[in-house]
This record gives structure tokens, sequence and C-alpha cells, in this order.
């Protein structure tokens, strides 16, 4: 994660230099520095929406009944209580987790930092969207796809100045589905070096912990399911298309997603129909022909057409899905690394945990038909673009 203070620049001056900064652009005159990339297109897209900078912008929050309601439907749930441990006993600093939505769903600090924050409506419930409040961490990495770290004048709302906010998005390490967001505020002036990284160790070990309870359901599946795996070649799932036993095949860790009715194609096993047991899914092939082909069209809306053996299907996928497909097809076995398709992508490599959400996502249609590490077509996967 970027850091928001350049090396070598003092924390003082320059928080001074942002605040000089936001009061210039706002003004209309010519500012002492010039705003980050980030900033800039975040200040674009709030005063478009036509948010006022001085002051507070309207807030809006949930009722207590909608607020449990969030938290015992949130995948994060049960990582709050070690983020709290190792993020939320810091001095001067406010442990903030947000839903998908940007609704602040729960924080831990120090009381003093907790009525500050109650000033600016930073709570429990609050909806903490660049809609709703302008340029800020929670928000902006939500637009942004990617971790943000923001200082002082940064910030869109005035109000905001005296806080500095980083915060890195969530996502479903199973699925690539955004989760939240974990965001540590505080005092602008207390903003150490180490904040972004401690944020950044506070996502994995949230995801870390979706891990191990996924891993516990695959174990499950292992028990309830192997005897099945005794007549030939065939997989275990569940239902993302992650593997809980195999027989006779070899795929790696994951398989497109199953279900009833819908062919899929598996490398080594070619066209299977998926068969529902109680715990995920029982996958074996349905004919001789073992092929797969991609045929990629980008004349109008991007369309997939997969073929194997005697079975396939079409789908609209979207765009930056068919951006990743079509460089794949280009880097051939070599593949390509997170930081590659970061570039590629999005002109730097400071997007690596939003391009493997998106594999993970193009994973769950594909499944082991797109490898990892790095990220390639698999061996034996034909593919065309038209």
């Amino acid at each position: 994660m970027p850091g928001a203070v350049p090396p070598g620049r003092s924390l003082p001056a320059y928080a001074r230099d942002l605040i000089r900064m936001h009061d210039a652009v706002i003004a209309g005159g010519r500012p002492p520095l010039r705003p980050r990339d980030i900033v800039s297109r975040s200040w674009e897209r709030v005063i478009g929406l036509g948010l006022k900078a001085d002051g507070l912008n309207a807030r809006d929050w949930l009722s207590e009944d909608e607020l449990a309601r969030r938290r015992e439907n949130s995948p994060l749930r049960d990582a709050v209580g070690d983020l709290k441990q190792v993020l939320g006993a810091m001095p001067h600093v406010l442990l903030v987790v947000t839903d998908a939505d940007g609704v602040i769903l729960w924080r831990e600090g120090t009381p003093g930092v907790r009525r500050r924050a109650d000033d600016l409506g930073f709570f429990e419930g609050a909806e903490w969207t660049e809609e709703r409040v302008g340029t800020n961490a929670i928000g902006t990495a939500l637009a942004e796809a990617a971790p943000v770290e923001l200082l002082a004048g940064e910030h869109f709302e005035q109000n905001q100045h005296p806080w500095y906010c980083t915060a890195s998005p969530v996502h479903d390490p199973r699925t690539g589905d955004l989760l939240g967001v974990i965001d540590v505020s505080g005092p602008a002036l207390t903003l150490h070096p180490a904040i972004g990284a401690l944020v950044d160790t506070g996502r994995r070990l949230a995801e870390a912990q979706i891990w191990r309870w996924h891993q516990r359901r695959l174990d499950r599946l292992r028990q309830v399911g192997e005897p099945l795996l005794a007549t030939g070649p065939a997989l275990l799932v569940d239902d993302h298309g992650w593997v809980a036993a195999g027989a006779g095949v070899s795929v790696g860790d994951r398989i497109a997603a199953p279900s009833a009715g819908e062919p899929i194609a598996v490398p080594g096993l070619g066209a299977c129909l998926p068969e529902r047991l109680a715990e995920g899914w029982l996958i074996r092939p349905a004919g001789p022909d073992r092929r797969v082909t991609l045929d990629l069209d980008l004349t109008h809306t991007p369309l997939l057409t997969l073929q194997g053996g005697d079975a396939g299907w079409r789908r609209k996928v979207t765009r930056r899905h068919a951006e990743i497909l079509v460089l794949l097809h280009r880097a051939g076995p070599a593949g390509l690394s997170a930081e590659a398709l970061s570039r590629a992508l999005y002109g730097d490599a400071e997007h690596v945990v939003t391009v493997r959400a998106e594999i993970s996502r193009l994973r769950r249609l594909l499944g082991a038909l797109v490898d990892t590490r790095p990220y390639r077509l698999a061996e034996g996967v034909r593919m065309t673009v038209r």
C-alpha cells in the first residue's frame, strides 16, 4: 500500500501542505503541491456528486435491528475478535470493519478517539462511502478496488482534515467477492509508516480465518463422499468448485463452480455433469472425449463459448474478465504474475489484491482451466479470440 507521506518529508509540515492544497483546489486557485492521482480521481467523483467540502455532508445510518442483521450475516464476524487483538489495542487508533456497502459494522478504540469519531458520524451503522461523506479511505478503497491511505487535506470534507485513515478491501478467498473493508484511523499527526503494513496484516488475517472455515467444510465433504470415488475418475467439490478429494485425475485445487443440469469442462476429464451431494458435488466424465476448447468473441458484448467433448455452454463475460483471458492467451505457457497482470490492467502494480479477486471470480466460471502461480491457461486448453 503506497503511504500518504513521501519519504523524507516531515509529517506535520506535509499535513499542513495538504490542507493548503485542499483549500486552493476547492477555491479554484493554484495549490502548493499537486494532489496524488488517487485523490484527484476521488475529488472529481465527489464534486460531481454535489458534495460540499466545508463542514459535514448529510450522514445516514442504519437502525439497530438492521445493524445486528448485517453483523450476523457478515463473513467477517468470526475474524473481528482477532482483528481487535492485533489492531484495536494500539493507542490513538480507531479500528473499523465495514461491509461491502461501506457500512461500519464494528468499531474499536480508546474512549478519546471514539469521542472524536462520534463528532464526524464515524460510528457503527454509518455509511462511509464517497457518495455519503466524500473522499475517505473506506469509500475510496471501495471505489478504487484497492488499498488506500489518506492524510489530512486529502480528505474532501474539511472536518476530516485532523485525521489520517488507512483502508484495505477484504475479499472472500473462495470466490473473490468483496466482503468489506478494514480501516485504521487516528489523529493525523500520529500516522506511522507501519500502519499500512498493519492494515494489510489485518486483511490477510481476516481472509485466512475465512479460509480455515472453508477447509473445515471441505474436510466434512471428504469424509462423507470419499466412498463414491471408488468407481473411477471423479472429484468431490463444494459449491464454489473447490476440490475436497479426487481419484484418477489431478486438477489442482479448483474447478468451475457446479450447477445442476449444466455441463462443466475439467482438464483430464473433459465434459462432466455434476451430481448433487448433501455436502457438495460429485463430478464424473460424461463421455470419452476429454478435449477442452474456448472461443472468446469480442465483436460486441464479450461472449465466451466452452466446448468439452459433446457438451458445452455459451455465456457473456465481463469486459475485465475478457481482458484477462486475452492477456493470458497472449502470454502463453509462461503466464503472468499478479504484478504483471496489475500493470497490464491498471497501469501499476498497486492492484494486486484486486487482480487476485478478479482471477478468483474468473476461476468460479472456468476453474482449473485457468492455472495459478503464474496465471495462465491450463495445459491442453485451446483458445481462440475473435
